[in-house]
């Protein structure tokens, strides 16, 4: 049967149906301009279980339960569940990490970048920059023999393993329930003010994750694949999907008066414009030697691939760091951490890709 989603016209849809729900996610109770951010919301999860203690980012998002499960499900209904693991594990991890770092100094992930600019916020013209030059830096090593080694299919217990790891997060928010006021409910954590404490109700969250993640998957929506794909082949395909994203989150914004326009005074950001831009070149970087934006690892995570698992528990990792040893960014800018991470980050990704080249 043909895959409608992953033609021209499916890719578009799925982009703006991506681009609708994030607005509308916004409108129920999500922060501004961050209705969906996957760097952010495995951020808020990861102070939520106490891997970091930052009290206004610590949050269970149900969002990313939702991506892993719907693209789990769509995977199992399509016969695309396919249990793989095995190429360059660390350098993953790695990977992960400092893509988490350039992110959360940036403050979004690609997604959030984009739902940035569609809400008025010129800053994320930057970080898209950035994104752009980080992705361009990225596809240099694949012209010139950049590979992660071969992954190999592996047995199915090994595909299962990160899709129970969310359903038992799952079951864990549902035993520990947010308690009005207590910044502690059980082993999770909770923010009571700042981004964390913004969040729309948890079952309009999970139902429309799980919507993503199913869509997403059968449409293999990426942001980094887009630009890449541009840059190498000039091929449009996904990039159509983006761009269906940003169109849909610009209108929405328009529709339910949310397009504020300008640089100062934007919600959770900052005007250090060359961290900003530097920020989205590491992460850029780190996703194009990974092989998929964080949204992508989710959706492979979820269809069984070990590898992508590694770099989302990278990208855990990498939030921990960046909160417990002050590398991410606020509204009042970068910090001087964060610009030395930035830099030994770019220094790591840009030894990985020397090195990690096939000898001709």
């Amino acid at each position: 049967m043909k895959n409608v989603l992953a033609t021209r016209r499916g890719i578009i849809c799925v982009g703006a149906v991506i681009g609708i729900l994030a607005i509308l996610l916004q409108y129920f109770g999500n922060p501004v301009n961050m209705g969906v951010c996957v760097a952010c919301f495995l951020r808020d999860t990861t102070g939520a279980l106490g891997l970091h203690r930052a009290p206004v980012v610590q949050y269970v998002r149900p969002e990313i339960i939702g991506f892993v499960l719907g693209s789990f499900v769509a995977a199992i209904v399509f016969k695309e569940f396919r249990p793989r693991t095995g190429s360059a594990p660390i350098i993953r991890f790695v990977l992960g990490a400092f893509a988490m770092i350039g992110a959360l100094i940036f403050l979004g992930c690609p997604w959030r970048a984009l739902q940035r600019l569609a809400g008025g916020d010129f800053n994320a013209i930057l970080g898209l920059i950035g994104l752009f030059v980080g992705i361009w830096i990225g596809t240099l090593f694949l012209k010139n023999g950049y590979n992660l080694g071969v992954t190999q299919k592996t047995r199915s217990s090994v595909g299962w393993v990160f899709t129970i790891i969310m359903i038992g997060l799952l079951i864990l928010v549902l035993l520990n329930p947010q308690i009005e006021g207590e910044s502690q409910s059980g082993v999770l954590f909770y923010s009571i003010e700042g981004p964390g404490s913004m969040h729309a109700p948890f079952i309009i969250s999970i139902v429309f994750g799980l919507i993503i993640g199913f869509l997403a998957q059968r449409s293999r929506f990426c942001t980094m694949g887009a630009i890449r794909d541009l840059i190498l082949f000039r091929h449009m395909h996904l990039f159509l999907g983006i761009a269906g994203l940003f169109i849909a989150a610009l209108i929405m914004n328009l529709i339910l008066n949310q397009f504020n326009p300008g640089f100062a005074n934007q919600p959770i950001a900052h005007t250090m414009h060359i961290w900003n831009f530097g920020g989205m070149v590491l992460a850029g970087l780190a996703f194009t030697l990974a092989g998929g934006c964080p949204g992508r690892q989710l959706f492979l995570s979820g269809e069984g691939d070990g590898d992508a698992a590694i770099f989302v528990v990278g990208m855990i990792a990498g939030a921990a760091f960046a909160h417990n040893f002050g590398l991410a960014s606020s509204g009042a800018g970068a910090t001087t951490a964060g610009i030395i991470a930035l830099f030994i980050g770019l220094i790591v990704c840009l030894a990985i890709g020397f090195t990690m080249r096939e000898r001709v």
